[in-house]
């Protein structure tokens, strides 16, 4: 395909999509934005190039931005990315730590921000080796209580406290009894 037959064909099906999602017509589309209803089909189609002044006006008719009908984008975005449910949540049980780590963030933030949450049994305790150069751990209890030393210091949280304490050092999370924490990693 040329490049003007495939820009024609992404404008296309991007208006076709942007007018079904606004839930509009073809009549519909076209009186809101003085374009004739056999244009747009014919546009829609990808029969038919359209001339800017028509652009300008469907754009502006179905409230999105010029530049976005021209994206290479190979899916069209959407508000919500990705929906993983509860079975499909990555799971390390962690026997010899007493814990149970769910993988919250996407693989793609490994390295960047990651996010778990974190059963511990009683006894628990969870030893990290240091992390990446100004790595930092956010650590919020959502049950229980934890203890985290980092670097030899010791701080202690109780259900809705957080603390955030250096990652680019030893550090370890520990736990009396049965508590749960929502642990963000967000390194440097």
């Amino acid at each position: 395909m040329t490049d003007r037959a495939e820009i024609t064909a992404r404008l296309a099906s991007r208006l076709k999509e942007e007018r079904a999602a606004k839930g509009l017509s073809l009549d519909a589309l076209a009186k809101l934005s003085g374009v004739s209803r056999s244009m747009l089909s014919q546009i829609e189609r990808g029969e038919s190039s359209p001339t800017v002044a028509s652009l300008w006006n469907l754009t502006r008719a179905l409230s999105i931005d010029f530049a976005s009908l021209l994206d290479d984008d190979s899916e069209p975005a959407h508000p919500i990315r990705e929906i993983v449910h509860a079975d499909n949540t990555p799971v390390i049980r962690n026997r010899a730590a007493g814990c149970e780590i769910r993988i919250l963030s996407a693989p793609d933030e490994v390295g960047g921000t990651e996010v778990y949450d974190i059963r511990f049994n009683a006894g628990a305790a969870l030893e990290s080796a240091p992390h990446k150069a100004g790595c930092v751990e956010h650590l919020t209890v959502l049950e229980g209580a934890l203890a985290v030393v980092s670097e030899g210091e010791r701080a202690e949280a109780g259900t809705g406290d957080t603390i955030r304490y250096a990652a680019d050092v030893e550090h370890s999370i520990l736990a009396e009894d049965q508590s749960r924490a929502l642990l963000i990693v967000k390194n440097a």
